[in-house]
């Protein structure tokens, strides 16, 4: 049976996910979407989710950029799913990326980084060597990373953000935009600020 190429989202980051793909050379069969705005996105059709046929052989890219919606769907769908990386990003071929996660343009990964599940590394991000980034986290664009930080699980690192080396971020924790992060981020944790302060805690992902 032939494989086709299934995006679930058809946000914004839904068309720069389906543009890295088609850069990428995969042909795209089809988006769905719970509930979609438009019928095609750049002549892909896109159609309700409750319209796919599941028995079909897709290989799947979570197209959302929402961590914990993303981690909601992993417990729905088996996959398969793909890794997405567009060719302006530098990979290390010393690094991992696991499935279903997306790197965009201008983006950099170096050695001995391991990126885990359906996670996003977004445009222009820099990881230094040895980071380890958990499953359904979303690196901002413009985020700078040092070597040897840690990234829980289902955190979010807003725009333009740095974290020095060595720091651990836990999980679920919300990085605001440009946050200068110089110590280790308890779990849940909001922080923002030059240096990073928090000022509250996210309710604990269930």
């Amino acid at each position: 049976m032939e494989t086709k190429v299934l995006l679930y989202g058809a946000s914004g980051h839904g068309k720069v996910v389906l543009d890295i793909l088609q850069a990428q050379g995969v042909s795209i069969d089809r988006i769905c979407d719970d509930n979609p705005k438009f019928p095609h996105i750049h002549g892909i059709s896109v159609v309700t989710t409750d319209t796919v046929d599941w028995e079909e052989n897709y290989v799947m890219v979570f197209s959302i950029g929402n961590n914990a919606i993303r981690a909601a769907l992993a417990q729905r769908y088996a996959g398969p799913f793909l890794t997405a990386i567009h060719p302006q990003a530098i990979v290390s071929p010393q690094s991992f990326l696991g499935e279903g996660s997306v790197v965009m343009a201008g983006s950099v990964i170096n050695t001995d980084t391991r990126v885990g599940v359906h996670s996003i590394v977004n445009t222009g991000a820099t990881l230094d060597h040895d980071c380890v980034i958990g499953d359904f986290v979303h690196i901002s664009p413009g985020v700078s990373l040092a070597g040897n930080v840690t990234i829980g699980t289902g955190t979010h690192v807003g725009i333009g953000a740095c974290v020095i080396q060595g720091v651990t971020i836990g999980q679920w924790c919300t990085i605001g935009a440009g946050a200068v992060i110089l110590r280790d981020v308890p779990d849940y944790a909001v922080v923002v600020g030059n240096p990073g302060k928090i000022i509250k805690y996210n309710e604990a992902h269930v």
